[in-house]
């Protein structure tokens, strides 16, 4: 079966996001975009909120025909065209393709898409998240620390009822100062 991944990228003081959804301050590079794709390209699927889903939506399906794309993100509009897509809206009722509309998140629904998905299952964001911690459902967390205090916005980990006791399983540092904790939920 495979395991629901957390992956997000966050300043040193915890947000995800600034001020009015600002993520300028996030440093991807071609080195951490290609780690980015070498991961995301290795799963079963994404696992995403309905804002993420339209924004992703909105540029990945044709980056790979924009001249100004990097190697690296022409390869990620491949990986985004292939993987399926889980995404949760309570507004949605369809999606384009490759993509599944759920209305909510259900645990004996998200446990029997993870026996299905061929794969490990990554997300992000903050909403979506909290639901899934609070119901147990993230197996791992990969949290990319960027070398930058953003001072306000929107944290990843903002629910106040949720615990986990986690395993250091790796920590990398990326040459623009990025830094990857990866962590095992034990529970």
């Amino acid at each position: 079966m495979g395991k629901i991944i957390l992956s997000n990228a966050v300043s040193v003081d915890g947000f995800f996001e600034g001020p009015d959804r600002d993520i300028s301050w996030h440093r991807v590079d071609e080195e951490l975009h290609r780690h980015f794709n070498d991961e995301i390209g290795a799963m079963g699927g994404i696992i995403e909120g309905r804002v993420t889903y339209q924004l992703m939506e909105e540029f990945w399906p044709t980056a790979d025909q924009d001249p100004d794309s990097t190697p690296a993100m022409a390869e990620f509009a491949g990986i985004w065209r292939r993987l399926p897509k889980f995404v949760f809206s309570r507004t949605l009722t369809t999606a384009g393709p490759n993509a599944k509309v759920f209305a909510g998140v259900v645990p004996e629904e998200i446990r029997a898409l993870k026996a299905e998905a061929g794969g490990d299952l990554i997300m992000s964001g903050a909403d979506l998240a909290g639901t899934f911690m609070r119901h147990g459902l993230v197996d791992e967390f990969r949290i990319y620390v960027n070398p930058v205090v953003v001072g306000q916005g929107r944290r990843v980990f903002q629910s106040s009822d949720f615990t986990a006791d986690l395993d250091l399983a790796e920590s990398r540092r990326f040459g623009n100062g990025v830094v990857l904790l990866r962590y095992l939920n034990r529970g």
